[in-house]
């Protein structure tokens, strides 16, 4: 086993997948125009693992002597922590932009569920071996892991209840070779990856042990597996002029529906089965380490806000105002809530209960919170400092035609600014902010980990509120036997 190339990566993918998009059956999912450009933006990272510049902050090696990617490297002390981030600032440092669903955050689910061996071999030994077996198999296998957690929505007063499965994923047989699935589940880079983690979201079991049992399942499934149907929306940036439209033509994460349509997960890949306790532990845990890599790719896009916003005011000389440097000043202030949530994370990192070492949990949750509560409305602020011109710039096959460009070049050039990089910029902050690509990520990043009220309930449950009801029993002179905590 070695550290995947790109070349390895897309010739992986031709492995008789059944994947739909635009009304049609892909033949090649490297090859085709809506996959090709986030499918480069994958294998450009499997080759930075091999570029000698990059070796120290991509790379790490196992006790045996093995090569492999850092963001797989399961955290056991605050460096590994620390590494983590560097590496993923590497990686998005060398592309020029943010993806999220790239296998480092989403390999932090399956180390969730690795934190529960003990409550695993209470069920089946088997499923405590499974999960060891996983986390290192997709370390040395340097494998595309992704993490199908969303169900399409029906009606969840039925769903929740056990009165109907309808689309709800659910076990439909068990055999020798392992179970039988069928159901349905959204994930992005579906498509593009490897294999995924699929896992209920269910929040309330109370229907019983009996009626929910084959809801209640957490299995490793191939991306390629007989019977599993990849149906993919449109890709937002296919078919346009990637000058005019920078990050949406290279960056635009693909997501699917995975239809499992009688899919057999041999017993090998299966986590844990007809266990209410271990879906519920999942469910409370599943982003302890994935919101660390997920909240660092929110402060990428908060550093892009504020570059945006600076070049943009600097070149027209708008900085001498007060004004502006006070919204500006609300960009670097929100850049940096997110910056020390994050560093706080790690200085006071956590053990686990399975022995790894953790984010601090509640300076996790909330600046997840933070960083996403307040990304609108900075986003906002970043398109009153980028100006009107933002909206009614004409494209670059306008902006370069012979016959008008002299006009360009006298209304568009200012100082040393030419009027080509005035256009570039406006065209990535349009991107950025206004297109539908950008829209979309507003949506997605809200819903990526969680709904909002579930990132409120871990934020909740993983702050520790006792020191504080502590200082107001002492300072109050509260009797402890009548303020007890219920």
């Amino acid at each position: 086993m070695a550290l995947m190339t790109g070349k390895q990566y897309r010739d992986s993918l031709n492995d008789g997948r059944e994947v739909y998009i635009d009304g049609e059956k892909v033949k090649n999912v490297a090859d085709h125009p809506a996959f090709k450009p986030i499918v480069d933006v994958k294998a450009r990272m499997y080759d930075l693992n091999h570029e000698e510049k990059y070796a120290d902050k991509v790379k790490t090696v196992l006790p045996d002597g093995e090569e492999i990617c850092r963001g797989y490297k399961t955290p056991e002390t605050k460096e590994d922590l620390a590494a983590i981030r560097t590496y993923v600032e590497t990686v998005l440092d060398d592309l020029g932009g943010v993806v999220y669903r790239v296998g480092d955050e989403t390999i932090g689910e399956m180390w969730s569920l690795y934190d529960a061996q003990d409550k695993l071999n209470e069920i089946d030994p088997a499923y405590a071996r499974n999960i060891k077996y996983h986390v290192d198999r997709v370390a040395r296998e340097d494998l595309f892991h992704v993490s199908a957690n969303t169900d399409p929505k029906g009606d969840r007063s039925k769903l929740f209840s056990g009165k109907d499965g309808g689309t709800l994923l659910h076990v439909v047989e068990e055999n020798d070779k392992g179970i039988v699935v069928k159901g349905a589940k959204f994930e992005t880079a579906a498509a593009y990856a490897h294999q995924a983690f699929v896992k209920p979201t269910i929040l309330d079991w109370e229907a019983g042990q009996e009626a929910m049992a084959p809801f209640a399942c957490g299995f490793i499934c191939d991306m390629g597996s007989p019977g599993l149907k990849h149906i993919c929306r449109s890709s937002l940036g296919a078919g346009k002029n990637p000058e005019d439209y920078p990050v949406s033509t290279k960056f635009e994460e693909i997501d699917t529906l995975l239809i499992f349509d009688n899919v057999l997960i041999p017993w090998e890949n299966v986590l844990f089965h007809r266990s209410l306790q271990s879906a519920a532990y999942i469910r409370s845990t599943l982003h302890r380490y994935s919101a660390f890599n997920y909240t660092l790719r929110v402060l990428r896009r908060a550093d892009y806000l504020l570059g945006a916003a600076l070049l943009n005011v600097e070149q027209t000389g708008l900085t001498k105002l007060q004004a502006v440097k006070e919204k500006i000043a609300q960009l670097i202030t929100y850049r940096e809530g997110i910056n020390a949530h994050l560093t706080a994370a790690v200085a006071n990192a956590e053990r686990s209960p399975g022995g790894l070492m953790m984010p601090n949990q509640s300076l996790l949750y909330t600046g997840r919170i933070f960083a996403l509560t307040n990304f609108p409305a900075m986003a906002h602020l970043t398109r009153e400092l980028v100006g009107g011109q933002l909206a009614v710039t004409p494209d670059t096959t306008t902006m370069s035609d012979p016959a008008i460009i002299d006009y360009i070049d006298r209304y568009y050039s200012v100082g040393e600014w030419s009027a080509e990089d005035r256009g570039k910029l406006l065209y990535f902050a349009r991107d950025l902010l206004n297109s539908s690509y950008a829209g979309h990520k507003v949506t997605f990043e809200l819903f990526a980990q969680s709904p909002p009220f579930a990132q409120y309930m871990a934020a909740y449950s993983s702050f520790d509120a006792e020191p504080m009801r502590d200082l107001v029993r002492k300072a109050a002179n509260l009797n402890p036997k009548t303020s007890l905590t219920v």
